[in-house]
């Protein structure tokens, strides 16, 4: 099978073991239950790091089903490859080419080089990231909690759901019990957009602080291109979130007060799911500009979904360039590659219409709800963000699947979606005459 193909079945694989692990009676409270659409909608939400729950995580889960999900986290968040990855070298495995082939399908790499290297990298960033971030939350938690062990376990599945922007909580608020204390938002940022922004950023910003001669050093142009487009996000969708609602939701309320929930919010919409307020309280104006910075999602080769920030950037500058009548697309002194631009527009349009076939079957199975509703829940799903104006646990069966196959096709991205429908590819051995179409 090609690797593309192995990898949705990994995923596949991980979704159905994940399904009868969540079922087992002991992870749950005393009394509470889960059918199996309920238990596979939670496994492949939590496997693509989505967050979208048809339960209540708090309510149905004791403390054994937490640290069990927050495993599950861990696995769909730095992806199937990378633990597995980790396994063969603690059995002393060679990694021949055929798994480094995966390994590089899981975490969109260009070349085989430094695979091994590379993965060690990654699993120890997160990890250090989520150890650091559980024991400030934990701690900052016991003024919460009443027990330092409740105030540990919320802060070690808050620090793994926000570095692996999963978007789950066991408050059973999110983080609306939070709402006025900016330390544990800022926290909370600070992890999602470590767990966003991408690997390769992490690994290079890591190397470029550890290497003596920094003036030597030089940032490649997929991190320069990925944090600029990053940030460029985040302030233009507080920008927008605050303007659209300021004779609304912000109306009345103090300048810090707006701007953490602009701020936050623009950065959760992304790709974390995690929220201080019930969003159904926006207009519609601010709830479409979050459907499309849901839809664009977090950088390649992160714990995110959507089309990825590198897609939209391209795309973007390429429309820029072809409008000043420009026939190559140039960013940081370098030209990017015709196939890349190739890709990103074949990414983008698939998208579309994957999304909005979802949105379209969604309105005529669950009529009962409005259409803003609807395209928010698809692009929440799409992005893996987990964000919902509270239609999902009324989804009907025939609704939940379409949303499972949404999450499952965001994490495991575009080009893998298209790939498990390619059949074998068959060399050309001969071309047609070209014929000029009209365009536009």
């Amino acid at each position: 099978m090609p690797p593309f193909q192995i990898i949705v079945l990994f995923y596949a694989s991980a979704a159905v073991i994940s399904t009868t692990l969540l079922n087992l009676p002991f992870l749950h409270r005393e009394g509470m239950s889960l059918s199996f659409i309920d238990s596979l909608f939670t496994a492949v939400s939590a496997i693509s790091v989505t967050g979208l729950t048809v339960v209540s995580t708090a309510d149905t889960f004791n403390e054994v089903g937490y640290f069990f999900l927050m495993f599950i986290l861990q696995f769909g968040g730095i992806g199937v490859m990378t633990l597995g990855t980790f396994i063969w070298l603690l059995l002393g495995q060679k990694i021949g080419l055929k798994r480094r082939q995966l390994i590089k399908t899981d975490q969109n790499r260009s070349t085989f080089s430094g695979m091994v290297t590379l993965i060690r990298q990654i699993l120890l960033l997160i990890l250090v990231i989520e150890i650091i971030g559980a024991i400030i939350l934990g701690i900052y938690f016991t003024q919460y909690f009443p027990t330092l062990k409740e105030a540990l376990i919320q802060g070690a599945f808050a620090s793994v759901s926000a570095t692996t922007n999963a978007g789950f909580d066991i408050t059973g608020t999110s983080l609306v019990m939070f709402e006025d204390d900016y330390f544990v938002q800022l926290v909370n940022i600070l992890l999602l957009t470590l767990g966003a922004i991408g690997f390769p950023v992490l690994i290079e910003v890591k190397d470029y602080i550890t290497k003596k001669q920094q003036d030597l050093f030089k940032f490649s142009l997929f991190t320069k291109l990925t944090s600029v487009t990053f940030a460029g996000l985040v302030v233009v969708g507080t920008i927008f979130i605050y303007l659209f609602d300021r004779n609304h939701f912000f109306a009345g309320k103090a300048w810090h007060e707006s701007f953490f929930y602009a701020f936050f919010q623009s950065v959760t919409m992304r790709n974390g799911g995690l929220a201080t307020m019930d969003v159904s309280e926006f207009t519609v104006p601010t709830l479409l500009t979050i459907c499309v910075l849901m839809f664009i999602g977090a950088s390649p080769s992160s714990v995110g979904g959507g089309i990825r920030t590198t897609t939209f950037a391209i795309t973007t500058l390429t429309i820029f360039a072809y409008a000043r009548g420009q026939r190559r697309v140039r960013v940081f002194r370098r030209e990017i590659p015709e196939d890349d631009i190739f890709r990103s527009f074949i990414v983008i349009s698939t998208a579309i219409m994957v999304t909005g076939s979802a949105i379209i079957l969604l309105t005529l199975v669950e009529p009962q709800f409005d259409t803003i509703a609807i395209i928010f829940e698809a692009c929440s799903a799409f992005g893996t963000t987990g964000l919902s104006m509270g239609i999902t646990s009324d989804l009907h069966t025939s609704g939940k699947l379409i949303i499972i196959a949404l999450m499952f096709i965001g994490r495991i991205g575009i080009f893998s979606y298209l790939f498990i429908l390619r059949g074998r590819a068959v060399k050309e051995t001969y071309r047609y005459p070209k014929e000029p179409m009209i365009i536009g």
